[in-house]
């Protein structure tokens, strides 16, 4: 039988837990069930000694879950709410990208946060995990049947084991520049990985660099330096520019050049008065004022002179995104050249700078970061 390690507070979820055991059991799965419960003997806890207790709780689970992959182990499935969601949430995120883990939880929040650099599948019980009942059951017996298909297989290969590829970061506003790039790979026999650069993707970008997984990396698609320093929402990556930094490096302003914001009806008013567009019908994009491109430019000069590998920047002076282009309502030729003028300030003088006439999307742009990549690789 298949083992899979099952994190939940047994003290109070000792029903749930016993439920969902019987059916991974019906389909072939053993369960080891680690207890991540406080057990604080009844005492209410106040913040600072509750979040220290919780931390202490997860790195015990993490050291007993760490043994029993090396071991057997599958997989790993959390069950909980609060408290317990969190606790299990941080042992889950401490594991391997790609070892399997599903989280059954009823925490109504956005999971991009705690999961954008690990592979954790958010399986929403929508009932509080407080009693069985006919919603919950359903929700638990479907969770027994996906780990039993995800875990089944025998043990995954860890990220370190797979081929390296080339790390390329994208958005649907650059993806006319990302797919010619991948053809090109292709083309030569090499494989790409390409990350979404929405404030999210950068943080599984930088995690696989961290891991030995790219043999270059083509930041195509800086936009996230807007969310992290104007106005956007996005996770902790504190690595996103400097992870892989010993790695041959092409970097363009790709997405730079607007800040990606909610459903238009949520945006703040005074980026309603600047031009702007609804990408979809949840997001909403927002041209950068001049100010704004010095300073996303000038940061992203910082990050890029900290690195030890070789670099090359190019720059797209016939548009930055899908929708700075000729009519765009976006496009901003003046706004480029603020772009251009602050890297050459503020880059290093054995970093490259190759300004363009073309839109990011044409032919010369791909075939100019091939040749570039070409050159700073050998």
């Amino acid at each position: 039988m298949s083992k899979v390690i099952v994190l939940a507070t047994v003290a109070t979820k000792s029903e749930e837990v016993d439920f969902f055991v019987a059916r991974l059991a019906e389909c072939g799965m053993q369960a080891q069930i680690l207890d991540i419960s406080l057990n604080t003997g009844g005492v209410i806890l106040g913040g600072k000694e509750k979040c220290h207790a919780m931390d202490q709780v997860a790195q015990m689970a993490l050291a007993q879950v760490d043994a029993a992959r090396m071991e057997d182990a599958q997989g790993v499935v959390a069950i909980g709410g609060g408290t317990g969601g969190e606790i299990a949430l941080q042992v889950l995120r401490a594991l391997p990208i790609h070892f399997p883990k599903i989280m059954v939880t009823t925490l109504p929040f956005d999971p991009r946060f705690v999961v954008a650099d690990n592979s954790i599948i958010i399986v929403p019980t929508l009932a509080d995990i407080s009693g069985l009942n006919a919603t919950l059951r359903e929700v638990l017996a479907n969770a027994a049947l996906m780990t039993s298909g995800l875990c089944g297989r025998g043990k995954k290969d860890e990220l370190t084991r797979l081929n390296r590829s080339v790390g390329i970061t994208g958005l649907g506003a650059t993806d006319g520049a990302v797919k010619p790039l991948l053809k090109k790979f292709s083309q030569q026999g090499r494989e790409a990985t390409v990350f979404h650069a929405n404030g999210f993707g950068g943080a599984a970008f930088a995690r696989f660099a961290q891991q030995d997984a790219f043999d270059a990396i083509i930041d195509l698609t800086p936009h996230e330096l807007t969310r992290i320093y104007l106005a956007g929402v996005h996770a902790d990556m504190p690595t996103r520019f400097s992870a892989g930094g010993s790695l041959p490096r092409i970097v363009l302003p790709g997405g730079m050049n607007f800040i990606g914001l909610g459903e238009k009806s949520l945006v703040q008013s005074h980026y309603l008065y600047r031009p702007h567009y609804e990408h979809s019908g949840l997001f909403t994009h927002v041209k950068l004022m001049a100010e704004e491109m010095a300073l996303v430019s000038t940061q992203l000069a910082v990050h890029l002179n900290a690195l030890a590998g070789p670099c090359s920047v190019i720059v797209p002076m016939g548009g930055f995104s899908h929708q700075d282009c000729a009519g765009g309502p976006i496009e901003d030729e003046d706004l480029r050249a603020v772009c251009l003028e602050t890297l050459r300030r503020h880059l290093r003088d054995n970093i490259t700078i190759t300004p363009i006439d073309a839109h990011i999307f044409a032919p010369e742009i791909t075939e100019a970061i091939m040749s570039k990549l070409a050159d700073i690789s050998s």
